[in-house]
């Protein structure tokens, strides 16, 4: 088979890695790629937008199979065009992709399917929101509307910082038409959980859970990120927890969609909050989670080439799918100043001294700059070790950080740590 991976970031490398265990697998390309994913597949440099100039590709290089890393590729139609051409793709089609593509369209679906969620009003003039914000009681969270590359939630303690948010999204418009129009909730309390599942528009496959570190600094301080790093499995979700977050919210989204006319395939994210009333959902995503993916793939023992088709042709009930029962750690290594400003073009060394089977470093953020590695975004490396618990995973992943090296790198070095202390005691 020809497979054609579209995306640039450690989500994509984690795929391409995986994919290229296969020996179904016999080309492997990736749009646009980063400076790892060139060492393992073919790269195009070709936007995640450019849906024509991708469909063109796919078709002169006769690929068999198209799998799609960003959300911004799916709400962009490029499963719809690639399907009208007869191409396998896995992913949801743009009217499915609203699920992550519009906060709002994904409100109003959890309320009509009885998915437990926060309450929430939704506002498209900024002044009627301020209106309602002056009556408010906090915590709240205010959203933007449309997909902000995972940054605009803005979770508000006070009246102040609820301004602030509503005049960022809808004033300032720093997340462009995203900020159409914002949704405003209440803050639910509780622990986060990710929750993964592959559908075929009527069946679904719960990948193992995942739990994210979304603030840049140690102790969930500071500004959210798109991901400072996960493990899995999360010992929040339980047996118990994850057949009320398949019966309360997986299932019934699922059928939905369905029922709805808008059957869903391609991954189904959900992320949950784990309330004294049971699993919520925060939100949706219609994609491979980054940095979650890093640290779910690891454990896959089954090929996943497998997986994919068996959801794209509707048969994943087909299958059996195999899973290592180790822990899995991703640590994020970033550019200093991310989530804000920050430099790109530093030398990476270091990559070449970790040579312990069981720990990979996916490439985020790099590029082959005239033979040297160099930084090229806010998440430069995902490092991942799978390990017999997570304390032992957590220490392989710190392990190998601690030989990488360039100019200003910052990375959080308590990944896990909570976790695997509860796990201790």
């Amino acid at each position: 088979m020809n497979v054609l991976v579209i995306g640039s970031g450690g989500r994509e490398h984690a795929l391409c890695w995986k994919l290229k265990q296969s020996h179904k697998v016999k080309r492997l390309y990736c749009a646009p790629g980063n400076g790892g994913i060139a060492q393992i597949a073919e790269c195009a440099a070709l936007g995640v937008e450019d849906v024509d100039g991708l469909l063109k590709f796919a078709l002169d290089k006769k690929i068999d199979l198209t799998v799609v890393g960003p959300e911004a590729s799916l709400v962009k139609g490029i499963v719809d065009a690639f399907s009208k051409k007869g191409l396998k793709i896995f992913g949801p089609s743009q009217e499915a992709a609203q699920l992550e593509g519009s906060k709002v369209f994904a409100k109003e679906f959890m309320h009509r399917r009885n998915i437990p969620t926060a309450m929430y009003k939704v506002f498209d003039r900024p002044q009627a929101a301020l209106s309602f914000l002056d009556k408010a009681q906090f915590p709240l969270v205010v959203k933007a509307d449309g997909i902000a590359a995972g940054k605009g939630v803005y979770v508000c303690q006070n009246l102040k910082e609820a301004r602030a948010a509503i005049d960022d999204i809808m004033v300032a418009k720093i997340f462009g038409a995203a900020g159409e129009r914002v949704v405003i909730e209440e803050c639910l309390q509780g622990r986060e959980a990710s929750v993964l599942a592959v559908c075929d528009g009527k069946h679904f496959l719960v990948l193992p859970s995942a739990q994210d570190h979304k603030r840049i600094f140690d102790e969930d301080l500071g500004p959210n990120t798109g991901g400072m790093g996960t493990f899995s499995p999360s010992p929040l979700v339980t047996v118990e927890v994850l057949e009320q977050v398949i019966a309360r919210v997986i299932e019934p989204a699922v059928r939905g969609m369905y029922q709805e006319g808008m059957p869903f395939k391609g991954i189904l994210f959900a992320g949950i909050m784990l309330t004294a009333d049971g699993p919520k959902a925060l939100e949706f995503n219609v994609r491979f989670g980054d940095p979650e993916t890093q640290c779910i793939l690891p454990r896959l023992k089954s090929d996943l080439v497998d997986i994919l088709l068996a959801a794209c042709e509707g048969r994943l009930n087909e299958l059996m799918v195999k899973w290592d029962e180790r822990a899995c750690v991703c640590v994020v290594i970033a550019s200093g100043g991310y989530p804000g400003q920050y430099k790109n073009g530093y030398a990476i060394s270091g990559l070449g001294e970790i040579s312990d089977e069981d720990v990979v470093a996916f490439h985020a953020g790099t590029k082959n700059d005239g033979g040297t590695l160099v930084t090229s975004g806010g998440r430069v490396l995902g490092v991942t070790a799978l390990g017999a618990n997570l304390e032992a995973a957590r220490a392989r992943a710190y392990d190998a950080v601690g030989k990488i090296e360039f100019e200003h790198m910052f990375f959080r070095r308590d990944i896990g740590t909570r976790a695997a202390k509860a796990a201790k005691a």
